[in-house]
């Protein structure tokens, strides 16, 4: 062998070979990695990312170096640095280069914050009655006929769409009647409107302002409970513009009727209009949400990773919004493409303390692994001891049973094995488990053991 590059060639074969690193991983992770020097102890290799060199060093170094030892024998550490745009002075991103990539990142963002309006209102079932009410309080704001619908009460748990649905009425309602006083605040702000104004003896300036508008929209309003002079100012102002027809629209986290703390002045009054409701969205708007926020930001996402998250964010479309943004950024500065795994990541910051943290398919491999006496990178590999086919089976199966992945993913997970293949597997568990007490409760003791180490 001539160079370092043909001895790394060989190395690369040894791990085909032998089923050390499965083709998907050996394309993925290792062909990319550009041979730099070799001493006979270190063989330094060269990737273009941080993210990149974290894979390799995590999951494949010491793999290198016993094909290293197996092919030359001789032991040799595996060292892998960072590319630099300029002379290799430092593996340390210059700020200029940490300047230029936020550039880039910061001017894919500012395409993507869509105005509210009723266009950009992703709907569905959860909110769709909330939609038709507040396009109809839109299309109809100053006409006395709409009563019914005044004041228009919405409600529902925090990052729904409240605030976009207002917004939208607010600025709906600025195209059709520009002449129009459109007052639109949180009910925070009313309060510190009132303060300010108590404080500096202009309340009159206060009640000119809230009480001359010719549509009231607050949102929040559960920020009045226990706030007495804030509920008797704005109980007057409501008073004011509901009898001189004036539209009101409010938003709470909660049903009028549940707002105890409120006077029950207010309460009957937001209960004498229309009252509409916004819950969590269902797993087809969370994908057409996910969809059209990656859209907004040139962001490529495959979709086995869209319906992935979709099916494990279900609380909010700010958490979903906030997961399309976070991996827009982990790609962006990682350079590689999006994956389930990189997706799982990204859901572990979304995520708040109150939920679990999602388990990823290194756990299950892991965990399995240990039970069975193997190691990760055999339930990946072409072997077919009956130990490690058993192993990598039941880990299939788990797999499939905890995250309900797609099967193509999941054979993407499990060293690029084809549809066929891993349906073959999740049967032949299924079937096992039913005939084998013994099994079942082994597979039983795996999926709890896992499950309960997510929430330690």
């Amino acid at each position: 062998m001539n160079s370092f590059e043909e001895v790394f060639e060989e190395v690369k074969k040894y791990c085909l070979e032998n089923g050390k690193i499965p083709e998907v991983g050996l394309k993925t992770w290792i062909d990319p990695l550009e041979p730099v020097s070799f001493n006979g102890e270190e063989a330094v290799f060269c990737v273009d990312t941080v993210f990149q060199k974290n894979i390799v060093i995590k999951n494949y170094a010491s793999i290198l170096s016993d094909a290293f030892l197996q092919t030359m024998g001789i032991n040799v550490k595996v060292v892998i640095e960072v590319k630099s745009s300029e002379p290799p002075v430092s593996q340390i991103p210059t700020d200029a280069e940490l300047d230029k990539k936020n550039a880039e990142l910061e001017k894919t963002y500012k395409f993507a914050n869509y105005d509210y309006t009723f266009d950009t209102f992703i709907e569905g079932p959860s909110n769709s009655f909330a939609l038709a009410c507040s396009k109809s309080v839109a299309k109809n704001c100053g006409e006395r006929e709409v009563s019914g619908y005044n004041p228009l009460f919405i409600y529902g748990p925090s990052g729904m769409g409240k605030t976009h649905l207002i917004t939208a009425i607010a600025n709906e309602v600025r195209k059709k009647h520009p002449e129009f006083n459109i007052v639109y605040v949180t009910s925070e702000t009313f309060g510190n409107d009132l303060i300010t104004a108590l404080k500096t003896n202009l309340i009159s300036d206060f009640q000119e302002k809230y009480r001359n508008a010719d549509i009231l929209l607050i949102d929040d309003v559960q920020f009045f409970a226990n706030k007495e002079r804030m509920q008797e100012e704005f109980f007057h102002t409501f008073y004011k513009l509901h009898q001189e027809g004036k539209q009101i629209v409010i938003t709470s986290d909660k049903p009028p009727k549940e707002l105890v703390t409120l006077e029950s002045r207010l309460r009957t009054r937001f209960e004498g209009g229309l009252i509409a409701d916004i819950s969590a969205p269902d797993y087809e708007t969370r994908l057409a949400i996910i969809n059209r926020k990656s859209e907004l930001l040139d962001l490529k996402m495959p979709a086995e990773v869209s319906e992935f998250m979709a099916n494990r964010l279900k609380s909010n479309i700010r958490q979903l919004e906030g997961a399309v943004i976070r991996l827009k950024a982990l790609n962006h500065f990682a350079g590689s493409p999006i994956t389930i795994s990189m997706a799982q990541s990204v859901i572990r910051d979304v995520l708040t303390d109150e939920q679990p943290i999602p388990i990823t398919v290194e756990k299950i491999i892991s965990e399995v692994s240990t039970v069975y006496g193997v190691s990760p990178e055999d339930l990946r590999s072409n072997k077919r001891s009956q130990q490690i086919s058993i192993a990598r089976k039941v880990a299939i199966y788990v797999v499939r049973e905890i995250t309900q992945m797609p099967l193509a993913s999941i054979g993407t997970e499990f060293g690029g094995r084809d549809h066929s293949t891993i349906v073959y597997s999740v049967n032949s568990v299924t079937d096992a488990i039913q005939k084998d007490a013994n099994l079942s409760n082994l597979v039983n003791d795996i999926i709890k053991n896992i499950r309960d180490k997510s929430k330690a």
